[in-house]
């Protein structure tokens, strides 16, 4: 019980939020979008794309889980893919189980949120949440901004929509070099940490 109570004090001080979203190019807008985002409310988005290759992958998942206080997992790519064989993706359902398997077990640990493009098509597609009410973004980035206001209302730092829109056009430009300095993508370790310092940077000018 003590163990458990330090877990959750740990836990209850930081600001780490495990992102969890689709890394292809036709979802990069929205990548931006949630980066902007949970940087705009003060936290620092942790995610896959931050563990080494070596690394024994499933348990560095759970073990950068257990070290956020939020996830925010987007469920938009259930559809099957274009490539042979044609498969959906089961990486973003597999990592929210992990967060709510986490929640479960140490209370007041972690707070997970699941948003999706197409209103109620969690209820088909992983209907062992049913009853959890999904942030629909309809695949727009100003709609992923309002959808993280709207779960993130009981945040103190709360800027507004516009700040954030701001936030992401600019972090948008900054996105075309920090592409062309990692090898043409934003799905790397460190364009991902680039884009994360980047965003935090405008989200302080944008309080000052």
């Amino acid at each position: 019980m003590a163990a458990a109570r330090t877990h959750r004090t740990r836990h209850k001080s930081n600001n780490f939020a495990f992102l969890n979203v689709p890394y292809d190019k036709k979802f990069e807008a929205l990548y931006i979008a949630y980066i902007v985002g949970l940087c705009g409310f003060g936290l620092k988005p942790r995610a896959t794309v931050e563990i080494p290759g070596s690394e024994r992958r499933l348990e560095k998942i759970y073990r950068l889980i257990r070290q956020c206080r939020y996830s925010f997992h987007d469920l938009s790519r259930v559809e099957l893919d274009r490539s042979p064989p044609p498969t959906p993706r089961f990486n973003m359902p597999f990592e929210l189980g992990l967060a709510v398997a986490h929640a479960k077990n140490f209370r007041g640990a972690h707070q997970w949120f699941v948003f999706e493009t197409v209103p109620h098509r969690l209820k088909k597609s992983l209907s062992d949440v049913d009853g959890t009410d999904a942030y629909v973004h309809s695949g727009a980035p100003k709609q992923v901004l309002v959808q993280l206001s709207n779960a993130l209302l009981r945040k103190r730092k709360t800027p507004s929509i516009g700040q954030l829109e701001d936030s992401y056009q600019k972090l948008r430009k900054a996105a075309k070099v920090i592409r062309n300095g990692n090898g043409n993508s934003l799905f790397g370790a460190k364009a991902f940490k680039d884009l994360v310092v980047a965003a935090t940077t405008l989200a302080e000018r944008a309080n000052r």
